[in-house]
């Protein structure tokens, strides 16, 4: 069975994510690792080939280099694909927050840093020790950083006729509010926001006002719609509206 995490939001609404094994961060691993040593030849290719250095020279920048492009390697690549590298990209894997929040920029470079204390003394030997025995599958990077890293599943194309919008989208008429909307909302908040309208039945009644308030007050500080396209609109009809935008 594949361990989980599960997220519960204050308005009680719970979101599971399947967390990745050893088996697949170490694929993973190995694809980043051919990505790395690829970077650092072609690194010391060119200081050869430009005459910058010499041969033991070369060779010890090398070694140097290897771990300098590798630390910034995964930095650079998991700031920029919000928690991925080439090697979780292809394998489907995400880094996120061990609560589920926002990944910062700070935990990204603590668990790339430790990385070279889980790869002692060889072939990450304490780094897959340490996530066999923990059951969140975290090495020391991820326990250092607060992290976790999740598998993202294949998600098919939602049923938008459950979502019932709106007869009129005010939404819509805005054509390039409703391209910046598309183009601020993640994937995680798409979802997110797709579930609390596909369960909005489950939630007792305040907790369904109070839940739906906040999903519309976030959306509004992403983008700003004015005035007479969302007057008329409740806060339910706002985050359904925003679905249709997001989604058609």
């Amino acid at each position: 069975m594949k361990a989980r995490l599960t997220i519960r939001t204050p308005e009680g609404v719970a979101f599971s994510h399947v967390l990745a094994g050893p088996v697949s961060r170490c694929l993973a691993w190995l694809v980043d690792l051919a990505a790395i040593g690829a970077l650092t030849i072609l690194a010391g290719a060119l200081l050869k080939m430009g005459g910058l250095l010499s041969f033991d020279i070369a060779a010890a920048f090398s070694t140097i280099s290897y771990f300098a492009i590798g630390i910034g390697y995964g930095v650079a690549m998991e700031w920029c694909w919000r928690g991925q590298t080439l090697g979780k990209r292809l394998l489907r894997l995400r880094v996120i927050d061990r609560q589920g929040l926002h990944l910062q920029f700070h935990q990204i470079l603590i668990r790339n840093l430790v990385r070279l204390a889980d790869s002692l003394p060889f072939f990450y030997l304490i780094g897959g020790m340490v996530c066999f025995l923990n059951r969140r599958c975290q090495r020391l990077g991820d326990l250092a950083a607060g992290t976790l890293v999740i598998r993202i599943p294949v998600v098919s194309e939602p049923d938008l006729k459950q979502v019932q919008p709106v007869p009129h989208n005010s939404l819509r008429e805005q054509a390039h509010l409703a391209a910046r909307l598309r183009q601020q909302v993640s994937p995680a908040l798409a979802a997110l926001l797709l579930r609390a309208v596909l369960r909005r039945e489950d939630f007792d009644p305040a907790e369904r006002v109070r839940l739906f308030g906040a999903l519309a007050e976030h959306l509004r500080g992403l983008v700003e719609f004015p005035p007479e396209a969302v007057e008329t609109l409740s806060e339910e009809q706002y985050v359904r509206s925003a679905i249709d935008v997001i989604y058609r």
